[in-house]
């Protein structure tokens, strides 16, 4: 089995050409990979790390331990198909934020992760010019296609996976490929559990400190005309310990209209690939999905 990539963005600089075919093989063959020197301040993360754990333990942790209890999931003798061994909230921030509407939130909490999407938001864009590059479209191609009336759609999970002792009964989160654009994932450095569905195997995603896992959302795969493969991936619970997840999600807005890119179906027109994807907006997307 291929090892899982892990690419270093500072390499953009000096060693352009190979890494850009990193990113070409991922993107082509994975549908995921790791980025290392990324332009967010190491230092940043790690306050986003122990906020984030900090307001799990003080709101969230009691209040999962509840719905565990209410459900009778802790002795579990059957598989449970309809629901996943997770606690969550979600953050809106484009095209307007929700922030202050989520309850329990410290001020200093809410502050941080204002800033840390604002740097993740950076970085999708940054990623998305370089998948143009790659794929011979002109820059911004990518950008402008997740553009509706109001700019693209941008939103935040913050997830816990709390230690389960069932891990063979109940998923962390269940199988499936993600809907939207690119995906830019903060995972816990220390607890695993994600992983993606590869030539048929399960292959983990590796922790590693301050990374940001990408993964090619359904809309990437559609407007590449089905270059980028988005792949299916689930999480593993696991017995010890609790594993952080901070995903954010940087897709088009609901009225956007996404087709294969025009320049992509004609350079596959001579290889019999013609459109593979019929024209449809975001949002009757994400009702179907």
């Amino acid at each position: 089995m291929a090892k899982f990539p892990v690419i270093n963005l500072e390499k953009l600089n000096g060693e352009r050409a190979a890494t850009m075919d990193l990113i070409k093989d991922a993107c082509e063959n994975w549908g995921f990979f790791e980025v290392l020197n990324h332009g967010i301040p190491y230092e940043f993360m790690d306050r986003v790390e122990s906020l984030t754990k900090e307001h799990y333990k003080k709101c969230m942790e009691q209040r999962f331990k509840e719905l565990v209890a209410s459900k009778a999931l802790e002795g579990l003798q059957a598989e449970v198909t309809d629901m996943d061994w997770e606690s969550t909230f979600y953050l809106r921030h484009l095209p307007e934020s929700n922030m202050a509407e989520i309850p329990d939130l410290t001020d200093e909490y809410r502050k941080v992760m204002k800033e840390f999407a604002l740097k993740l938001e950076k970085l999708a864009e940054e990623l998305l010019d370089l998948f143009c590059e790659n794929l011979g479209l002109e820059k911004g191609y990518l950008k402008k296609a997740f553009y509706g009336a109001k700019g693209p759609t941008f939103g935040t999970k913050v997830s816990n996976y709390p230690p389960c002792p069932t891990p063979d009964k109940i998923k962390g989160l269940r199988a499936h490929t993600d809907a939207g654009g690119i995906i830019l994932l903060f995972q816990d450095p220390q607890v695993g559990g994600l992983q993606l569905l590869k030539d048929g195997e399960w292959v983990d995603v590796p922790p590693l400190r301050h990374s940001i896992v990408i993964n090619l959302g359904d809309q990437l795969e559609v407007i590449t005309n089905g270059k980028y493969k988005s792949v299916e991936h689930r999480v593993i619970a696991q017995t010890d310990g609790a594993r952080m997840s901070i995903a954010s999600f940087y897709n088009p807005g609901s009225d956007a209209v996404i087709y294969p890119a025009p320049a992509l179906v004609e350079k596959e027109e001579e290889e019999e690939k013609k459109g593979l994807y019929p024209k449809f907006v975001f949002e009757d997307y994400m009702k179907l999905y």
